[in-house]
């Protein structure tokens, strides 16, 4: 346990978007993933739709069927990291909790065919949320999730002064609280516009927009900013094998090469020169 200066660290993008059917949900996902850019795989739940934007831009598809068991989710998850995608879109999160053997389908089978209560059968169930949860957030990957909105009708007035009728678009199709564990949620309406309810980076703050690769550019920008963290922890691994695990000697090395700076003060040059060092001693 440590008490340390807040400071702004590169990150993965956490990012949530909700809407009805219709709101151009796929869409947008594959438009901020371009703007990213890298290798982008859709986990598709959505009987093939993904394939429908191939002239968009390149990107693969990892197909998941019903059942759609968080089991599903979590080896697609983990193949497509494995497989070096550096954006992954899940498209849609929504079946893993109301679609056919997601969560909600498991919490009702244990109800009807065991001896445990509603109470009882949500204890079995959590576990397998946070499970998923978990391995979105600790993802090396960016993480793009759709998630359907529930969907309501209602009387508005248009510019004419004319009542009309509006679907518009209420919580996501997920277990409550979901959106929270984003760092980001863009919520689509049935006009394609986006707004934000939820925003860490400070970007969008208060604003209507489309979803384009020039907000995927944004994104990357804001989450390049900061202290690459993954590095540091990957070249002191590299630092304590060549010394054959003796902490103070790969330490010494380190601060010779970087001037004396502890690793919070190392800069991108300082990092460049570790690897050179490695790579010439390899």
């Amino acid at each position: 346990m440590e008490i340390r200066k807040a400071e702004r660290r590169k990150a993965k993008l956490r990012l949530g978007i909700t809407g009805p059917a219709g709101s151009g949900k796929t869409y947008g996902a594959l438009q901020v993933a371009f703007g990213i850019g890298g290798r982008i795989v859709l986990i598709d739940t959505e009987n093939g739709s993904g394939d429908l934007y191939a002239g968009l831009g390149e990107y693969d598809v990892c197909t998941l069927e019903a059942p759609y068991t968080v089991q599903k989710y979590l080896e697609a998850i983990n193949l497509c990291e494995k497989s070096g995608y550096s954006v992954i879109i899940i498209d849609s999160l929504s079946h893993a909790w109301a679609g056919s053997g997601g969560l909600l389908d498991m919490q009702g089978n244990l109800v009807d065919n065991s001896r445990m209560n509603a109470f009882s059968a949500w204890r079995k169930v959590t576990p397998l949320h946070n499970k998923l949860v978990d391995a979105m957030l600790s993802s090396k990957s960016h993480i793009i999730a759709t998630m359907r909105s529930k969907t309501e009708y209602i009387q508005v007035e248009n510019e004419r002064g004319k009542s009309e009728i509006k679907k518009v678009g209420l919580a996501p199709v997920q277990r409550d609280g979901m959106e929270y564990e984003f760092g980001l949620i863009f919520d689509l309406g049935m006009n394609h516009m986006c707004t934000v309810s939820k925003d860490r980076t400070g970007l969008f703050d208060g604003q209507v927009f489309m979803l384009t690769p020039e907000t995927g550019e944004a994104l990357k920008e804001w989450l390049n900013t900061g202290k690459d963290y993954g590095a540091v922890k990957e070249l002191y691994n590299q630092y304590l094998a060549r010394y054959e695990n003796d902490a103070e000697k790969a330490k010494e090395a380190m601060l010779a090469i970087t001037n004396g700076k502890a690793s919070q003060e190392w800069t991108e040059a300082d990092i460049e020169a570790l690897r050179a060092n490695i790579e010439a001693a390899s």
